[in-house]
């Protein structure tokens, strides 16, 4: 992500539907590294694995921490579908990590937390806007958009009543 702020305001050059996943680790005992230290590393894998496929539908995402014991991952992805087709892949990462992080919880008990939530989001029922910002969020996975692409204000930008009227993503 470049450092340098795009002037002005901007929006995020989204058309259609995002997909918003987060997941997070919580490491609950630091002396359990065997339990959190393979679930810690096999996230950056999968993200470069998706990042380097860009039929993977993974649009962009960061890596946050929330000192002192959790590690967060917000991804934005094109479609559920898409996002489901990796996590049920056998030929990608995702799911010998998963079976791995099972079956290390099972005999490390609760050393280790995880969790996710996804969100779909339709097309016109987000809204999002920059001010002096480089891109950052949304806007940093889709590329930005001048403002009036999609409304000048909140309003116009989270058009929810056309947003009812389509079809989910």
């Amino acid at each position: 992500m470049s450092a340098a702020p795009i002037p002005g305001r901007i929006t995020a050059a989204t058309e259609g539907g995002a997909v918003v996943f987060l997941i997070g680790m919580r490491i609950n005992s630091f002396r359990a590294l065997r339990s959190w230290w393979p679930t810690a590393r096999a996230m950056p894998r999968m993200i470069r694995e998706l990042t380097a496929d860009p039929d993977s539908g993974l649009l962009g995402s960061r890596i946050r921490l929330g000192l002192p014991r959790s590690i967060e991952v917000v991804q934005y992805w094109e479609s559920h579908e898409k996002l489901l087709a990796y996590a049920t892949a056998a030929d990608h990462l995702h799911r010998p990590a998963w079976t791995e992080f099972n079956r290390r919880a099972r005999a490390g008990r609760d050393k280790v937390g995880i969790w996710h939530e996804t969100y779909v989001v339709p097309a016109g029922a987000h809204e999002v806007i920059y001010l002096n910002m480089p891109p950052h969020g949304l806007a940093a996975a889709t590329g930005t958009a001048p403002i009036a692409r999609r409304g000048n204000t909140a309003a116009e930008r989270l058009d929810l009543r056309r947003a009812s009227d389509r079809p989910a993503a």
